[in-house]
């Protein structure tokens, strides 16, 4: 009997162990190989980081979450976290919703992008987190085939001030510099769609184009600093024709992150949301559950 029990403790522990070796862990990659232009000098600088937020952002990544291969269905998310320009909520706002993004077959990819108000900062607000932005997409873009994605899926969420990152590249042209001698500044820096988690509301326009990307925005309405972004978003959309969805949740104030802490029922399930949004948008496939219904 002895005997037997061991032999079944040593297969759960193989089995453990072949788990774990299979088990995929974030990558992350720098923006630029040397470092952010005109910051060289920093880039091994090392991050802080504790409980909630990371600081320090001076080499600018992205952390790379894949879906398992064969959920992978071909689009990809961008994801810039809030934290006000002071922190990243990184948890929050980045890993879990690329963990959810995952189930969905979605490659997430969550920013990591200098913090511009953080204290004794070298960094401008109108300048180096658009950059990061727009390096970020050209990454991804520019290295499509390897990541396994479609180039023409790619789209940006952002939440608080990841929000503001977010609009302070979909609303441009993006275009690559076509003349550039790195490969990746040829891209096209301009997301497919956007997905806006309570944006602040800086770099939010007085108008749209028509090639404004079709956007999923919610919010709470008594929200004071981030609700009146989407409001204005929405009447912008509406005039322009554009495709977008709004959720504005009554109470949830700001922050609620992917609704996994908050004691609002509504709240807790706005990711199904934004899961239907995806596939009624055809930028994922009809889930099994939408099939049986």
């Amino acid at each position: 009997m002895l005997q037997i029990s061991f032999k079944f403790l040593l297969a759960i522990v193989s089995l453990c162990t072949l788990c774990s070796a299979n088990a995929q862990e974030p990558e992350t990659i720098y923006l630029w190989k040397k470092g952010a232009p005109g910051f060289e000098k920093l880039k091994d600088k090392p991050e802080s980081a504790q409980d909630w937020w990371v600081r320090d952002i001076n080499n600018p990544s992205i952390v790379v979450f894949k879906p398992a291969k064969e959920s992978a269905n071909g689009t990809a998310i961008l994801i810039a976290p809030g934290g006000g320009h002071r922190n990243l909520v990184f948890n929050s706002e980045g890993r879990d919703a690329a963990l959810f993004l995952n189930k969905l077959g979605i490659t997430a990819f969550v920013l990591k992008y200098r913090l511009a108000r953080q204290e004794g900062s070298p960094y401008s607000l109108d300048i180096h987190p658009q950059q990061d932005a727009y390096r970020a997409m050209r990454t991804i873009r520019s290295r499509a085939k390897e990541f396994g994605i479609d180039p023409n899926k790619i789209g940006f969420m952002g939440f608080s001030a990841g929000g503001e990152v977010v609009a302070s590249v979909a609303y441009a042209k993006g275009d690559g510099d076509a003349k550039a001698k790195d490969p990746v500044d040829r891209a096209n820096g301009k997301p497919n769609f956007q997905i806006l988690v309570y944006p602040g509301p800086l770099w939010v326009p007085t108008s749209i184009d028509a090639d404004a990307p079709p956007a999923f925005m919610v919010a709470a309405m008594d929200d004071a600093c981030c609700a009146k972004p989407i409001v204005d978003l929405a009447q912008l959309y509406y005039a322009a024709k554009i495709p977008a969805e709004i959720h504005l949740y009554a109470k949830g104030d700001h922050a609620f992150n992917m609704g996994y802490r908050t004691p609002l029922k509504s709240l807790r399930s706005w990711p199904d949301r934004l899961a239907d949004w995806l596939e009624d948008s055809q930028l994922i496939p009809p889930s099994k559950t939408s099939i049986a219904k």
